[in-house]
């Protein structure tokens, strides 16, 4: 089964990364062009607080090159407001929008907040209605769903599981799909550290474990301080090619 790896970080639109990823002199307007020379897919992050205009969807599929992948973070309004219970409006208005990237569209992420603890029941809910044909995955934050049963429910209905690693919980690394997904929020402080050579060359090897028998890998850093996430998706894209020789 051949295996794709889609190696990217968790949005692009860093003031930040000015002069550390981006040339000095580069307008924001070439940034994405910029990034997509470098990566082949990004998770979209601004689609949690507010949905993308059209307009912004059409522009992203348009700047982007054939192959690339769009991993797009559902509204907080369906999984923090909402919190999964009656939201099939919400995620068809979602869904809808996302659908302009097209071919570059690749899994919508829902990601849980901390407080929200396990409900079986509004999750195999939620989880009936969602639409066919596309990546859905989860990232539970609340160690309560992180449990043999819940990736049981999420395998039946070939949903994903969100991988994360940060340094205030732990999680299993578990595939309930044909995919994997993983994101990295950072090892020794949530959002700003930076991975060591040799944290990465170990996850390098955890993950090619993993893929066995999956289709495909999207991993995401979001580590965005000092674009330590640009340099640490670059190395670990690196290890993980260096383990198909």
């Amino acid at each position: 089964m051949a295996l794709h790896y889609y190696i990217g970080t968790s949005g692009w639109h860093y003031n930040h990364w000015q002069d550390r990823f981006y040339p000095k002199k580069l307008t924001k307007a070439k940034w994405l062009e910029f990034y997509t020379s470098h990566f082949t897919t990004v998770e979209l992050n601004n689609s949690f607080y507010r949905l993308p205009s059209e307009t912004a969807f059409t522009t992203w599929h348009d700047s982007s090159p054939a192959n690339f992948t769009f991993a797009v973070k559902v509204s907080r309004f369906i999984t923090h407001i909402k919190r999964l219970r009656n939201s099939e409006e919400a995620v068809e208005k979602f869904v809808s929008r996302a659908k302009i990237l097209g071919e570059k569209l690749g899994p919508l992420l829902y990601q849980l907040p901390p407080n929200m603890h396990r409900n079986d029941e509004v999750l195999e809910s939620f989880l009936s209605t969602l639409p066919q044909g596309m990546k859905h995955v989860f990232e539970f934050r609340h160690q309560s769903w992180l449990e043999d049963k819940v990736f049981e429910v999420l395998h039946k209905h070939s949903i994903g599981f969100c991988v994360f690693d940060m340094p205030s919980a732990s999680c299993p690394l578990v595939a309930t799909a044909d995919f994997a997904y993983i994101r990295f929020h950072g090892s020794t402080g949530l959002y700003w550290s930076c991975y060591s050579d040799e944290e990465l060359a170990d996850w390098a090897k955890r993950l090619a474990n993993l893929a066995r028998n999956l289709k495909a890998i999207y991993i995401y850093f979001n580590n965005d301080a000092e674009a330590f996430a640009v340099r640490n998706a670059i190395t670990l894209r690196r290890y993980l090619e260096m383990g198909k020789l």
